[in-house]
């Protein structure tokens, strides 16, 4: 069902309809219905085609929409809130979510990218994280683990990575909040007297 939503999908079906609709309308002599029709439904399916060539679907999400909702809305969760937000969106002429990412961090191969197949969010302690699994293709996870130091300090300020095999060929990237870094609700400040 997911896939029928999309934009692409939305657009091509869209134009398929205004284009019969003009082309049966045309067909009985209704000249009004049938410009539109045929003017505006023609580009929407093209256009709707072109989307669905290049379109890349959303990384499934773990965890429902309505859980963590406090820790996500917190200020100090801002640049894995966005992260969440930008891959569990359509995308479209991207290989693979997070390529811009991938491709600085040394993790890209551009025959065989990295797949980004799920994320769930996690409350670390009080704090937000996020585990992403990826399918590893063409970048050995030898090469994944040589960059975990820098993972986390890529994706936000005050984050840690942790990697781990779940198979051979995937791995989950675990976005999680540094210890040495207290979050306001690791340590509240003190009532005034």
């Amino acid at each position: 069902m997911e896939a029928l939503t999309s934009p692409g999908s939305l657009l091509t079906i869209l134009g398929a309809a205004l284009t019969v609709i003009g082309s049966i309308a045309y067909a009985t002599d209704s000249p009004n219905i049938s410009l539109a029709g045929v003017f505006y439904g023609v580009p929407l399916l093209l256009g709707g085609l072109a989307l669905k060539s290049s379109e890349l679907p959303p990384a499934q999400k773990l965890t429902p929409a309505t859980e963590l909702r406090e820790l996500r809305e917190r200020p100090e969760s801002e640049p894995l809130r966005k992260l969440l937000k930008d891959v569990t969106r359509w995308r479209y002429g991207q290989k693979a979510h997070l390529e811009s990412s991938l491709e600085a961090l040394k993790l890209w191969d551009d025959d065989a990218p990295p797949e980004l197949l799920s994320v769930a969010e996690r409350d670390v302690e009080g704090s937000y994280g996020l585990v992403l699994h990826f399918r590893c293709h063409g970048v050995p996870a030898e090469r994944w683990l040589a960059k975990q130091e820098r993972l986390g300090r890529f994706f936000g300020p005050g984050l840690r990575a942790e990697l781990r095999l779940v198979s051979p060929g995937e791995l989950e990237l675990s976005l999680l909040p540094r210890a040495d870094v207290a979050g306001p609700s690791a340590h509240p400040l003190p009532s005034p007297s």
